[in-house]
Parts: C-alpha cells; structure tokens; sequence
C-alpha cells in the first residue's frame, strides 16, 4: 500500500508539472504583449515597460516558467508584495495574487459541490436500489423511466426553467446567491437550495439508472446465487454481497463527477449567475491572463489527482477481490 501511495504521489507530481508547462508555454504562442494587455487603454511605451519588468516579462519563457514553478514550493517577490507558497503569480488583468482569487472563489463552489453531491447521492443511489429490488414491478418501471426522462435535461435548460416559475413568476424564492455559511448558515442553505435542486435532479436520474444496472448485474454473480442458494435472506445478500459488489464503478463515477465539479462547475455557474472556480476560469481565459488561467487549471488538476488516488485506495475496501500491486 505504502509503495502504491508512494508512485501515485510521484505520478501526480510529474502530471501536475506537465500541465503547469503545457499550459505556461501553449499560451506563450499567443500573438500578444500580457504587459499592454495588462495596462489597459491609454498607456504609454514607458508604462508597458514598468509592468514587463515587474510581471518578470522581461525575462526569457523559461527564465519565467521556472520561477513560476519554484514559486509554488517557495513564494515570490512581487512590487505588490511578497507571495507566500503556495505562489501562482499576480493576475495580469486585476493585480492580485493568484491563489487569493481561487481562494476568494472556492467557498462557492465547494458549497455547490459539497450540497448537490450529498442530494443526488441521497435520491440516486437510494431510488436505484429501489428499482432494482423491486425489479419488474410498476415502481422499477416508473422510476426508470422518470430517469431517462430527467437524464435528457441540460442544466443550462432546466436552470431558466426553475428560475422563471419559483423566482421570477411565483416569487416564491430569491435568486440564488452565495452568503459564507459562516454569517448565516439559513441564508447560505436558502441562496444555494435552487442550483442544488436543479444540479441534484439532473445527477440523481444519473446515478439512479447506474445504481440500478450495476445491482441487477451483482445480484446475477455466482457468489451472490450462492449465497442466496444458501438460504440467507433476500435483503441480507442484497445489501452484504451484491451492493458491495456494485459499489467499485458507482465511487469511480463520484471521484470524476467530484472533482470536476470541485474544478469549476461552469455551466451551473453561469446559469445561476455565482461567481466561483469555473467563472474564473472562462474569465481568464477570455482575458488571456496566463498566471489566473494556468491556476485555475494546476487547482483543478491537483483535485482530479487527489480524488483519484482516493478512489482507488477506496476499491481495495470496498471489494476484497481487489487487490493493489
């Protein structure tokens, strides 16, 4: 196990590398001058040349690429101040540090992802062991069906939708909006209750059809037939052998959907109009600001990493056939 852990951490740290230079150099190919594009309208040749200096662009690519990467272990000097590690630059188009703006950002966003993945975990899984167990019966045909249904929708067409009866028609709920659970956890829970309903509806009806495939396809293995050949009750192999059994491709699909939203749940963003990772992401992108844009991506790419490696020291708990070389 130990030895696992020890090449996974190296892996991710050679990925994360890679990514950090793909990025910094890709956007280097760019046709544009990041200190005019910093500098805004009206600026002088004398101005372009202060903010080259103090962004280090007057420096070689790779004179650039290696302190950006020594200053994620050590922190940099800026004329703004000193960067504390973890440093990944200063915004070109707003002047703060990096790892500030993630930081400001990321409360939304893991208040989005933390709410929903609890929601649609709660109704998915559980509406899928139902239409499995009850397999055949009116409840597995109305519940798979109302599944594939909802499966079809989109958030950026269920969102308006929701909004447009509960918010703007009715009046019945306030726009959503982000209050730090902090101040108040009631306004907190209120403000997210929309983008977590329509998000948990569109996962739910996901994770609902995968829970019920996965389970009917476990109760169809020779250990569970035997179990149950064996004279154990229904219930007890179903939960003991076959859901433990199922439980290996339904955790792989919550560590991708969780860090993926942990990266930045764009379109959920966007249509709710809050401001976290995946706004700022799409922003910096479209303002070509290299050190937000190759932050925003090393920050999503260390989650994805992480997750991960979690998910696959979770199957060797989770199956005892599965074993970790």
């Amino acid at each position: 196990m130990l030895q696992f852990l020890l090449r996974r951490l190296t892996g991710a740290v050679v990925i994360m590398f890679l990514i950090g230079a793909f990025t910094f150099f890709l956007f280097y190919t760019i046709p544009q001058d990041f200190a005019e594009l910093s500098c805004g309208k009206n600026c002088t040749p004398e101005n372009i040349a202060v903010i080259r200096e103090n962004l280090g662009l007057d420096k070689t690519i790779t004179a650039q690429f290696w302190d950006f990467m020594v200053g994620i272990v050590t922190g940099r000097d800026f004329p703004q101040g000193h960067c504390p590690a973890p440093c990944l630059g200063v915004s070109f188009s707003s002047g703060d540090f990096v790892w500030d703006s993630i930081m400001d950002r990321f409360p939304l966003t893991l208040s989005l992802t933390v709410g929903g993945l609890v929601i649609f975990l709660l109704f998915g899984l559980g509406t899928g062991l139902l239409a499995a167990w009850k397999r055949g019966t009116v409840v597995d045909k109305i519940v798979s069906g109302a599944s594939m249904v909802l499966s079809s929708f989109q958030i950026y067409f269920l969102g308006p939708v929701v909004l447009g009866i509960l918010v703007f028609s009715t009046g019945w709920m306030d726009n959503p909006k982000y209050v730090p659970f902090t101040d108040n956890p009631g306004d907190w829970f209120m403000g997210m209750l929309i983008p977590w309903a329509v998000m948990a509806t569109i996962f739910t009806a996901q994770y609902t059809r995968m829970a019920r495939s996965t389970m009917i396809e476990q109760l169809q293995e020779e250990h569970v037939r035997t179990a149950r050949a064996k004279g154990m009750r229904r219930g007890y192999v179903f939960f003991r052998y076959a859901w433990r059994g199922s439980l290996i491709p339904i955790v792989t699909i919550i560590g991708m959907d969780l860090s993926a939203l942990l990266a930045g749940a764009v379109v959920t963003e966007f249509t709710f109009d809050l401001a976290g990772i995946g706004r700022l992401a799409v922003v910096s992108s479209l303002t070509k600001d290299l050190p937000l844009t190759m932050g925003v991506m090393l920050f999503g790419a260390f989650f994805i990493l992480v997750l991960n490696i979690i998910v696959d020291l979770a199957y060797a708990y989770i199956d005892p056939r599965v074993r970790l070389a």
